[in-house]
C-alpha cells in the first residue's frame, strides 16, 4: 500500500482545513500526475488570482512555494475550507456557515471554525463590496463571450495532429496550456464567486417572508445553462430515426460541438464524448426509450413560467422595505446572468482542456503502436517536466508508468476522507470502497439531505455507479447517484427524479437538474448503499426528504 502519491501536496501550516466537498464531484477518481503538475503550476495559481480579483486575499496571503488552494493528498483532490471561511467572514452579507452550507451540504465530521486574528479585514471587505456592486449592476459578461470565442478557433484551429511529430503533438499542449489555462481558470473561479452574491440574496429575502424552499425555484430554468445544452441536443438526437443520414450528420454536428464532454472530464486522460463516441450514443438511445412527455425543453419552460410568477409574487411581499425590495429585484436579475456564466466560464475550460487532451491522446496512441504503452491514456502517467523525455527516449520511462499505473489502480479501490484537519490520514488508514457498512433502508423510512431541485416524484430506485453505462435506467425510474458531475446530467432526462451521495447548492449538476426540471435531493449520506436497487421512493425536492414507500 502506498501512502503518497507521485504528485501529492504538502498540507498548509497556516489553513489547516480541507474538504473533498464539492471538488469530487470534480475529480471522484485519483489525479493522474500531469493533471496534478498543471494543478500545482496553473490551477492553484489562476484560484489566487480569482480570490485577489474578488477582494477576499492578497497575493502575499499565500505561501509562495506550496500549493494551498487545491490540495492533493493519497492521490486524491480536496479543497482547502479556511481559506473559503475567511472569504465568507469579509464578505458583507456572508459568514463562513454560509460558506461551509454551499459547500458540502449536510455533512457530518466538519471541525468547527476558528478564528485567526487576521481574518477579519475591513480593507478587504470594502473591496469586495466593490465586487458585489458590480454584480448587481451589471447587463452582461462580455469577458466569457471573448474566452468563448477564443476556445472556438481553437477548436476551428486545431490541426490534423496526426500529421503532427511527437515534439509537435507536447509543444502544442504545453503551449495552450502556458498561454491560456490560468487565466479561463481564474475566470471561473471569480465567477464562481461572483454568483454566490445573488444566491445569497434571493436566500435571505426567501427565509424573511418564511419561504425557503422558493429559493430552489427562483433558481430553476434561468435559461442558457450551457451544461444543460448537451442534453438538450441529445434529446433532439433521440427522436430522430438512429440509421438516417439525418441523424449520422447531427451526431457529428453534436460531437464537433460538445465532444470535449465525458465523465471526469477535468482529467487528461479521461475519455470524452469525441474520444469515445459510444459514451453519447449509449445515453442518446436511454433517452430514445422516453415518451415525448420527458422532453428537456418543455420542463425548462414550466420552470421558467414559475420562476418569473414567483419573483413578482416574492418582491410584491417586500415592497415596504424599499432597500430589501431593491436587492431582491436586483438579485433575480443578477443570478441567471451568474448561474449561466458559471456554466458557460466552466465549458471554456472544459473545451481548453480537451485540446490539450487530444494531442497527448494521439501521441499516446502511437506508443501504444510502437509496444511502448499498453494504452493511449498511460500518457497521464507522465509528469510536466518529463515530456522531453517521453519524446526522446519513451522507453526508458516506460517502467515508471507502469508503476505508476499499478500504485493509481490501488488507490482507485480507497475511500478517501471527506474532510480532515492538519495532516491527513495516509491511504493506508483509509476504507476500501464498498467496504463501509451502512444500515440499508426499508418501507417507510426516510432519508433526509438538502433540495437540489424543486418538485416531487415517485419512482423504482436504480443505483447506478458509473456514468458511462446508463441501460439499468428506466423512462420513469428514480436515479439514485454517487456524485454529480456533468457526465450525469443526460441520464436525468428519462428520469423521474434524481438522488445524489454527496453535492451542494451550486455543484454543476444542481444547477443542470433546475434547468431540466429533475426532482433532485442531493447530499443523501449513503444513498447508494442504503437505498435497495428496485425500491419505490418517493423524492421531494422541496423538503429534500426521500421516502422508501415499498
Amino acid at each position: 500500500m502506498i501512502d503518497r502519491w507521485i504528485v501529492d501536496s504538502e498540507p498548509s501550516a497556516r489553513y489547516p482545513i480541507y474538504t473533498r466537498g464539492n471538488v469530487g464531484e470534480v475529480f471522484p477518481d485519483p489525479v493522474a500526475p500531469l493533471s496534478g503538475d498543471i494543478i500545482r503550476l496553473y490551477a492553484e495559481h489562476g484560484w489566487r488570482d480569482a480570490l485577489v480579483r474578488f477582494g477576499a486575499f492578497d497575493l502575499d496571503e499565500f505561501d509562495p512555494d506550496n500549493a494551498e488552494i487545491i490540495g492533493i493528498f493519497g492521490g486524491y483532490c480536496f479543497l482547502n475550507v479556511s481559506i473559503s471561511r475567511i472569504l465568507g467572514v469579509r464578505t458583507p452579507g456572508l459568514t463562513w456557515e454560509s460558506v461551509d452550507q454551499q459547500l458540502w451540504g449536510e455533512q457530518p465530521g466538519v471541525p468547527d471554525y476558528a478564528p485567526q486574528p487576521t481574518d477579519e479585514s475591513p480593507a478587504h471587505s470594502e473591496r469586495i463590496q466593490q465586487t458585489l456592486g458590480w454584480v448587481l449592476t451589471t447587463d452582461s459578461l462580455p469577458e466569457l463571450a471573448e474566452d468563448g470565442a477564443l476556445v472556438d478557433r481553437l477548436r476551428a484551429e486545431r490541426p490534423d495532429l496526426t500529421q503532427l511529430s511527437e515534439q509537435q503533438l507536447v509543444d502544442r499542449m504545453r503551449d495552450l496550456t502556458d498561454r491560456y489555462f490560468q487565466k479561463l481558470f481564474a475566470r471561473h473561479l471569480f465567477i464562481t464567486y461572483c454568483a454566490t452574491v445573488p444566491v445569497g440574496i434571493i436566500q435571505q429575502v426567501c427565509n424573511a417572508v418564511g419561504r425557503p424552499t422558493d429559493m430552489l425555484k427562483l433558481m430553476a430554468g434561468v435559461g442558457d445553462v450551457e451544461s444543460a445544452a448537451p442534453s438538450y441536443a441529445m434529446w433532439e438526437l433521440s427522436r430522430l430515426d438512429a440509421d438516417s443520414d439525418e441523424c449520422k450528420t447531427k451526431f457529428a454536428e453534436f460531437l464537433h460541438e460538445f465532444g470535449a464532454r465525458g465523465p471526469n472530464e477535468w482529467e487528461m486522460r479521461s475519455p470524452t464524448w469525441e474520444t469515445d463516441p459510444d459514451l453519447a450514443l449509449v445515453a442518446i438511445e436511454q433517452m430514445r426509450r422516453s415518451p415525448d412527455a420527458f422532453s428537456p425543453v418543455q420542463h425548462q419552460a414550466e420552470r421558467a413560467a414559475e420562476r418569473a410568477r414567483l419573483g413578482e409574487e416574492i418582491a410584491a411581499m417586500v415592497e415596504g422595505d424599499p432597500e430589501t425590495h431593491g436587492q431582491f429585484l436586483a438579485a433575480l436579475h443578477a443570478a441567471p446572468i451568474f448561474l449561466a456564466g458559471r456554466e458557460r466560464s466552466k465549458t471554456n475550460n472544459i473545451r481548453l482542456t480537451h485540446e490539450l487532451r487530444l494531442g497527448m491522446h494521439e501521441l499516446g496512441r502511437r506508443l501504444v503502436e510502437r509496444g511502448i504503452f499498453e494504452r493511449p491514456n498511460n500518457f497521464g502517467m507522465v509528469r510536466w517536466d518529463e515530456l522531453d523525455q517521453l519524446v526522446d527516449d519513451p522507453a526508458s520511462l516506460a517502467p515508471a508508468i507502469h508503476e505508476r499505473e499499478v500504485a493509481y489502480a490501488e488507490l482507485l479501490t480507497l475511500e478517501p476522507p471527506f474532510v480532515f484537519e492538519g495532516t491527513p490520514p495516509p491511504p493506508s488508514q483509509w476504507t476500501r470502497r464498498n467496504a463501509h457498512l451502512a444500515s440499508v433502508v426499508g418501507q417507510g423510512d426516510v432519508l433526509h439531505g438538502l433540495p437540489g431541485c424543486p418538485g416531487k416524484a415517485r419512482g423504482r430506485a436504480r443505483v447506478v455507479l458509473d456514468s458511462h453505462d446508463p441501460t439499468a435506467l428506466e423512462p420513469g425510474d428514480v436515479l439514485v447517484a454517487p456524485i454529480t458531475d456533468p457526465s450525469w446530467t443526460p441520464l436525468f432526462v428519462p428520469a423521474n427524479a434524481v438522488i445524489v451521495d454527496v453535492g451542494a447548492p451550486l455543484s454543476h449538476a444542481i444547477i443542470v437538474s433546475r434547468e431540466l426540471g429533475i426532482p433532485c435531493v442531493v447530499s443523501v449520506t449513503d444513498a447508494t448503499r442504503r437505498i435497495p436497487d428496485g425500491s419505490m421512493v418517493e423524492v421531494d425536492g422541496d423538503t429534500g426528504m426521500v421516502t422508501v414507500i415499498g
